[in-house]
């Protein structure tokens, strides 16, 4: 079981270097509608997603719909050639990529990702994150995954988490989680030794939730795994 530090901060505190919107700002937006096929969700797949969901309102990530996982394009081989022909075909709408799970996780190997997410969450988005006019990630922020009850990018308020995740700094000791209360919402971060991930939660979302999404995160590449 993680260890839990909690500290009640400002809001000018918690979202400073986040840009305008703070936790939820960039994401891609720019590039999903040139990069991204065609998806749909039918009245048959929400029947079956609120089958799978639990006394805690979570679901399996694999029952809802990734947004960029028909995305055109895709790059996959070496990370290093992975990441330069993801910065080819997005870099010119921002350095917020919309990328698909694959990518990512070849791009970072071993990345985690929630197994388990709010059972109102019908859609994830997903990107690869650069420096600013380099084909090469920001080690800050590498990639981002946009929690959505509604299709992606048509409302901001349809966003209801966001997923940050970046090389480890060393803020975080192994196996806790670091929990910052804000205004808009709850955010929780902690480190695998690798990685830095900073989940952030809308107010809407009920902490035992957010917290179950932490304790069940699996390697990126074992959720593929489990696809269907």
């Amino acid at each position: 079981m993680k260890r839990i530090a909690i500290s009640v901060i400002s809001t000018a505190l918690a979202l400073s270097g986040c840009g305008s919107e703070g936790l939820l700002d960039g994401l891609g937006e720019r590039t999903a509608a040139r990069v991204v096929g065609s998806t749909s969700t039918t009245f048959a797949d929400k029947v079956e997603r609120a089958s799978l969901s639990d006394e805690t309102g979570v679901i399996n990530a694999t029952a809802v719909t990734w947004y960029n996982d028909n995305i055109v394009d895709e790059a996959v081989g070496l990370p290093a050639y992975t990441i330069a022909q993801v910065w080819e075909r997005g870099h010119e709408a921002g350095r917020y990529i919309q990328s698909s799970r694959v990518e990512i996780s070849v791009a970072l190997p071993g990345v985690a990702f929630p197994s388990r997410i709010p059972d109102e969450v019908e859609w994830v988005t997903s990107q690869l994150v650069y420096l600013e006019d380099v084909a090469a990630l920001d080690s800050g922020t590498s990639a981002a995954f946009g929690l959505w009850e509604s299709d992606p990018y048509s409302s901001d308020d349809g966003r209801v988490g966001v997923l940050r995740i970046g090389l480890d700094r060393g803020d975080v000791s192994l196996g806790d989680v670091q929990s910052e209360i804000v205004t808009s919402g709850l955010s929780l971060i902690w480190s695998d030794g690798r990685y830095r991930y900073e989940l952030f939660c809308r107010v809407q979302l009920p902490e035992e939730t957010c917290r179950s999404m932490v304790d069940s995160t699996l390697p990126l590449r074992e959720l593929l795994a489990t696809s269907s």
